[in-house]
């Protein structure tokens, strides 16, 4: 039953990445650490987001927004084994709990006020978002919101972004899972979610050209916030248990 609902999240991510061109790990996030915990919860999203990468960008290549994604992948990439090495460092309710906070600040990215937004502009704002979504992903997979504030600070073209964004969430993947490793779970589950996590990508490319990208948008923001409380719950019990 835990696997069928990891399963049917999988599934609903991959719709959601394929189209809004980003948020698979935060609608993710809450129910894939809920049943396998905090370290291994969050490697398997890892390694599922990057399969999600590989089968939405096919079709998104045309639309890469070279010069910008470049740029936010080069410091995402150099910060990344810093965000590896501080989940080896933290015990699980702690890491629960920056896990949690991470997804609340990201979420709030958006709403950024004026002149912190400006930080997040031009070349010096593709280094500054960059880095840290590269920490955050390798972290706990959460990279996708900081890159949606340097998008809307900067003014991103948004069929450009979620193109651009499937190259830097493929790169920050592969280079997380090599530093994290791959998932402790048995094999045959982790082919399942893949298998879950692809049906999902393919699935979003028919509704794309249907579904209005802010009804989608909603939806992602819903999912995510759902799923940022339960980390925060589970943090939670797990220091009062």
């Amino acid at each position: 039953m835990t696997l069928l609902i990891v399963g049917i999240a999988a599934s609903v991510a991959g719709v959601i990445q394929r189209v809004t061109g980003l948020a698979f790990v935060l609608v993710l996030i809450g129910p894939i650490v809920l049943v396998y915990g905090a370290v291994e919860g969050v490697t398997l999203a890892v390694l599922l987001a990057v399969i999600a990468s590989a089968f939405a960008l096919p079709s998104a290549w045309q639309h890469v927004d070279w010069p910008r994604t470049l740029w936010l992948l080069g410091a995402g990439l150099l910060a990344a084994p810093f965000g590896a090495l501080m989940t080896r460092l933290l015990p699980e309710p702690a890491l629960l709990f920056v896990i949690a906070a991470m997804a609340i600040v990201a979420l709030l990215g958006p709403r950024l006020s004026s002149p912190a937004a400006a930080l997040l502009r031009g070349r010096r704002g593709a280094i500054v978002a960059g880095a840290a979504a590269g920490f955050m992903h390798s972290s706990s997979g959460l990279s996708g919101p900081a890159l949606a504030a340097y998008a809307v600070s900067d003014r991103w073209e948004q069929r450009r972004f979620a193109a651009s964004a499937q190259v830097i969430f493929l790169g920050y993947g592969l280079v997380s899972v090599a530093l994290r490793g791959l998932p402790a779970s048995p094999t045959w589950e982790v082919v399942v979610l893949g298998a879950c996590t692809a049906a999902g990508i393919v699935g979003g490319a028919l509704l794309v050209r249907v579904v209005p990208v802010a009804l989608a948008r909603a939806v992602m923001l819903w999912c995510a916030w759902i799923g940022a409380l339960v980390v925060l719950v589970r943090a939670i019990l797990a220091v009062t248990a």
